[in-house]
This record gives structure tokens, sequence and C-alpha cells, in this order.
């Protein structure tokens, strides 16, 4: 354990109601560990994500009806203190390591001085990450290599390095697969874009707003549809045999996942974070896929720790949006739900952000 003095009260956001999306400002106590595996952090920066605060209304079988309402769940930050017992995983971690993660939703955010993650959602920071982009990074990059390599049909061993022979293997086999991306230039989408150029898809297919095409280009796509121009059943009907796509991730939902079912061919896969892929399906709509899947993403930090590598070695990189400061957070979340943001939206809470 460490010895630093800690103060007795720590800044904090709530949520007052489940019901509603206002945010105050507030103190409260230092949170207490209760677990082995529960590892003290000073959080130095945070990202919220689209939609956070709706969550506990509208999953309240995810959300337990007790957890304390702090927002945001991805946070940079430092060790204070963790378990030094050899049998917990939270003995990987000393005072002082720079780490980022994401911390399971149903238990309480990021936005406070000090936040209580659990050892297994942990990794540290790759080195050359400050704490903004460190903290842009765990959910956007957890979900796009989950939905790429996980759940959806790209080898991972593309990625990896130490076997050159499976990597080049998987490379030729990922290089059949044309992935479409919706929302490609926002938190998650860019990164999705990026890992799937990375590991070699045939074609990475970026859905975007006008103005953003330069953006998700520059991250590696092969095409991009802008569909404030395009609808992507439009695209897709100018040429279906060339424009089919074998694997499908969309984070929007809506009108754009009825576009994902004209784009994807018959046997492909889809994989969603918005919304069900059946709830999107047209009617009359007669394609059979090898896999329609919504998930939640699974904050492993084992998953964050392959994603380091690939950012220590310059193979990928988050993209920020803006930085609001502590007392701006209103604004920032403002422009998270504004729908317009490129990339993750951070919000500084130390001083050393």
């Amino acid at each position: 354990m460490s010895t630093t003095t800690l103060p007795p009260t720590m800044k904090t956001l709530l949520q007052p109601s489940r019901q509603k999306t206002e945010l105050i400002s507030t103190t409260a106590p230092l949170p207490v560990p209760t677990h082995p595996d529960d590892v003290l952090v000073r959080v130095h920066a945070t990202a919220p994500c689209a939609g956070e605060l709706l969550w506990a209304r509208d999953f309240p079988d995810t959300i337990p009806a007790d957890k304390e309402p702090v927002p945001c769940q991805d946070m940079a930050g430092t060790v204070v203190s963790a378990s030094s017992s050899s049998s917990s995983s939270s003995s990987r971690f000393a005072p002082g390591d720079r780490v980022y993660c994401r911390i399971d939703a149903s238990r309480p955010g990021a936005a406070c001085d000090y936040a209580l993650p659990r050892a297994s959602s942990l990794a540290r920071i790759p080195q050359g990450l400050g704490w903004v982009e460190a903290a842009a990074t765990p959910l956007s990059a957890l979900t796009a290599w989950q939905a790429l390599f996980v759940q959806g049909t790209l080898d991972v061993a593309a990625v990896k390095a130490g076997d050159e022979v499976a990597a080049v293997a998987a490379r030729e086999k990922n290089g059949r697969v044309r992935v479409l991306v919706t929302g490609a230039a926002g938190g998650v989408g860019s990164w999705v874009v990026q890992l799937a150029a990375l590991a070699g898809a045939g074609a990475v297919v970026a859905v975007c707003g006008r103005g953003k095409d330069e953006g998700v280009w520059a991250l590696g796509a092969t095409e991009v549809v802008d569909y404030t121009q395009t609808s992507i059943e439009e695209w897709v009907a100018a040429d279906p045999g060339a424009r089919e796509v074998d694997l499908v991730v969309d984070m929007v939902g809506g009108r754009t996942l009825a576009g994902c079912w004209a784009a994807v061919r018959e046997g492909g896969a889809m994989v969603t974070i918005n919304t069900p892929p059946q709830y999107g399906k047209p009617e009359g709509m007669t394609k059979k896929l090898s896999k329609e899947l919504f998930f939640i993403v699974e904050p492993l930090g084992s998953n964050l720790a392959e994603i380091g590598e690939l950012i220590e070695a310059g193979r990928v990189r988050p993209t920020v949006d803006s930085v609001w400061e502590f007392a701006d957070f209103k604004k920032a979340f403002e422009r998270l739900e504004s729908g317009h943001a490129k990339g993750k939206i951070v919000i500084k809470v130390s001083d050393e952000a």
C-alpha cells in the first residue's frame, strides 16, 4: 500500500437522477477499496461516452440501483495503492504506475479526483502517450478491437508481433474481407478504420459526414461514403458486385442500420454496438448472414495492453476531438451529444493533464 497522504474529500461529478441527464459538480469522500483487485487511482483525465447518462434509465438490468452515479468510465491516471497480495491481480500494479482503463459501466466512473477500477481492466499507458490521449483510448479502442477480432471476422494475428509467418497468413486471409464501418470519424469508428487497415482488410469503407473524409482517409480508409450526399443504399446500388462488404461494424443504428443491410453480402457478418441488427432489417429483406450480433464491450486490460503495444510502435493512435477543463463539463457533454465530434471528448481532471 502507498503511504501517500490523501485528502479527505475530492471533487466529483454526480448525476442526481437516473431519469435525467443533468450533472452537478460537488465533493465526496474518496472511494475505499473493498475487493482484493480494487486499485485506487488518482485520475488525471477522463472521457465521457455518448448516451451514457441514459444507461441507468434505459438498461436498469445492467446498471445497479445502488451504483454511485459518477459518469465517465474511461480514465487515465496514477496508481495510488493496490493490493500487495501475491494472489491478487492488482499486485501487478504499484504506486506511481501510469495506467488507463475502461471502468465497467456497473461501477462508479472517473469524473472525480480518485477512482477505483479493478486490476483486470487496467493496463500501463504506452510510452509517449500523454494523459489526454490515454483517456481518449480505452472504450473506443477496446470496442473496435473486439468488434473486429473477437466478435467480427478479421484475424487478430495480422496485428500481433512475434510470429511473422502467422501474421502474413492472417493478412492474406483478411485481404479477402471487405469491411464497412459507420460513424467512421467518431471515437470508435476511427479505431475500427485504423485497426481494419492495419490488419490488411481488403477494403475499409468509411461512412461519415461532410468534412470528415480527409480524416478517415488519413486513418487508412480505402473508400469513403459521405452519407449527407449519398445514402449507403444508393452507394451500393451503383455497383453491388464490387461494393457489397463481408463485415459491417455499425455504431449508429436507426436509418443507417437499414443501409448496412443493403451493403452486407449474403452470408456476411454484421456487428453492432448501438442497436441489435435485426431491429434495423428492412421489411422484405431476405439476406441471411453468418453472424448478426449486438455486443457490449468487455473492459479487458489484456486487450488494452495489446492495443498499447501498437500505439507504442506508432502503428495506431487515438483521435481527440476536444479537451475541456473540469469546470466546463456541461460544454463537454454538449459537444459530445451534438454528434459532430471528430474523435473523443476529454475532460481534464488534474492540473497535470
